[in-house]
């Protein structure tokens, strides 16, 4: 959904003044809320599980606000083996069985999924995330014959596991975008010398160039229904925002300002777009219908140098990074207002369920992805992934 692009364009336009803020999380199930720096886990214990399964228990239940302990949990998770995995869970102030589920075949990695999934719909009333995909740009630090810092489009499982290189151009390829309900992503290539934005299926490996205008064509958004595509096209002049269907046709421009447009979002119902614009002289905030309209600058409640946006699914929530000396990731109410800092980072990008993100954060001189769940706080790095990562995309 970003582009680095225009990401670094709106940078380079703008002076970073400000020091960061930081707070914690808190939550009530499965809400956002951000209140101080006051952090409520959930405490569950494991037993009776071999170590690839007890890890995998471990990482998917932690990044979902849970906190692995044997002392005073709240829930017991118990696991048996014969033949076939089977998973127990008890409340234990009540001893009652919440659920006994058997996981037959596949690997240990995927009953340990299947297993925590159910944790999570049993415990957090929410679709679990253990199985979902991410997509994300990753610079492994070499330059190609024309002297450029080389990057490709990857995608993993969003743990960091079965991680595979989608792209292998030794070109520049940015901002992967899903498509959603299907495994198919549109990104920004340079093969061809100039951004164009192209479309790959990954399971055939087939792709196709969709958008190629002269000037900037890059930071391609998907809609929810998987209809149509926002992205930013400067074959006006400036960069600004246009929408067409996925297959290249109704091509529409909807903003014609004459500064910068970036990193386009769409709203859950697919009514509005919510966007980064420099119109007002610095980076913020900006909707619109996607049908077009009048561009309304987002309340952010204080908070400048707004970009990279990220409505949640459930359309409570837009995740965006603040562009300011140290970036630091912000959440705050989709109608505006009171945003609130989550983890220094960028690059945010929802979770299918809208309780955790994906984003990337600096580690030295590289780019490392990162999840956070932001009611509890829980930051796991995706140790998994070498190489300098960002611009992440969950598959939803």
């Amino acid at each position: 959904m970003k582009s680095g692009f225009l990401l670094r364009l709106l940078n380079a336009a703008l002076a970073f003044s400000i020091a960061p803020l930081f707070a914690g999380a808190q939550t009530e199930n499965s809400g956002v809320e951000i209140r101080g720096r006051t952090v409520r886990t959930i405490p569950i214990a494991l037993s009776g599980f071999p170590e690839e399964i007890r890890k995998t228990l471990e990482f998917d239940l932690y990044v979902v606000g849970f906190e692995v302990a044997s002392d005073k949990p709240q829930y017991h998770l118990s696991g048996t083996i014969q033949g076939e995995l089977r998973g127990t869970l008890t409340d234990v102030n009540t001893q009652q069985a919440l659920f006994s589920r058997a996981y037959p075949g596949g690997t240990a990695r995927a009953q340990a999924h299947a297993l925590a999934n159910d944790v999570v719909k049993a415990l957090l009333q929410l679709p679990g995330i253990a199985q979902t995909k991410v997509a994300f740009r990753s610079a492994p630090g070499q330059r190609n014959a024309k002297g450029e810092t080389v990057s490709e489009i990857w995608a993993a499982d969003y743990d960091g596991f079965n991680a595979v290189a989608l792209t292998s151009d030794t070109s520049i390829a940015v901002g992967p975008s899903w498509v959603p309900g299907q495994m198919k992503l549109f990104y920004t290539s340079y093969r061809a010398n100039r951004p164009e934005i192209y479309l790959q299926d990954l399971r055939t490996g087939e792709r196709k160039r969709v958008f190629s205008f002269p000037g900037t064509s890059s930071s391609p958004s998907v809609s929810p229904d998987g209809t149509r595509v926002a992205m930013i096209l400067s074959r006006s002049g400036s960069p600004d925002l246009w929408v067409a269907n996925v297959d290249g046709s109704n091509l529409r421009q909807l903003t014609t300002t004459r500064e910068l447009e970036a990193s386009p979002c769409w709203s859950p119902d697919g009514r509005t777009l919510c966007f980064t614009s420099t119109e007002s002289g610095r980076a913020a905030l900006y909707t619109m219908p996607a049908s077009g309209g009048s561009m309304q600058r987002l309340n952010t409640g204080g908070v400048t140098q707004c970009t990279e946006p990220d409505w949640s699914p459930d359309g409570k929530w837009i995740a965006f990074t603040r562009a300011a000396g140290e970036f630091t990731i912000f959440v705050m109410p989709a109608a505006g207002g009171d945003a609130k800092a989550a983890t220094a980072g960028e690059d945010p990008s929802w979770s299918p369920n809208s309780r955790t993100l994906i984003f990337a954060r600096r580690s030295g001189s590289e780019r490392r992805l990162s999840l956070l769940d932001v009611p509890s706080g829980h930051v796991k790095d995706l140790s998994r992934i070498s190489g300098s990562c960002s611009q992440p995309s969950w598959a939803r």
